[in-house]
């Protein structure tokens, strides 16, 4: 190991790369669920513009990956799984930072400030910004709900005197 170089925890190389490729696989079975779960909402061919399949999905995209973190960390305990968290928020503040750098116009939250632009994006229902082809919902909300969800069922599920 080269000179100067300083580890804390005690953890080696080896260790640190095992907890970063675990991090990384928690990460992608959060997506996974929520692929899953839009699959599964395209099936039924929802009506686009209802409010009522996007507030299920939004609810559903949370709850269906906590249900999945808590199965997967209840029976492979893994300390790591529950700090998937911080890849929602980075996930959704380069999603942020990718919204407020598109052009608006016509149909496209024209004249809209940075908040509202924002909001239109990823929290409107009935009235989005029309950005990012409409897809803000899916992408800019639930892609990071279903990460904190999954989080929070590892967390629920994880038991701190397990030895990985």
């Amino acid at each position: 190991m080269p000179q100067g170089v300083e580890i804390r925890g005690n953890k080696s190389l080896g260790d640190l790369g095992r907890e970063a490729g675990s991090f990384a696989l928690h990460t992608i079975l959060a997506v996974i669920v929520l692929v899953l779960l839009i699959f599964a909402f395209w099936l039924a061919h929802p009506d686009a513009d209802a409010s009522g399949p996007k507030l299920l999905c939004t609810a559903l995209s949370f709850v269906v990956p906590m249900i999945a973190g808590l199965l997967i960390i209840r029976f492979k305990q893994d300390p790591i799984a529950q700090y998937v968290w911080i890849s929602g928020l980075v996930f959704f503040s380069l999603v942020c930072v990718w919204v407020l750098s598109l052009p608006t116009g016509n149909g496209l939250c024209n004249d809209c400030g940075a908040v509202d632009k924002l909001w239109r994006t990823f929290f409107s229902i009935n009235h989005g910004s029309g950005l990012m082809g409409g897809d803000g919902l899916m992408i800019g909300t639930w892609v990071p709900l279903s990460m904190f969800g999954y989080a929070m069922g590892a967390k629920l599920a994880y038991k701190e005197d397990t030895e990985y």
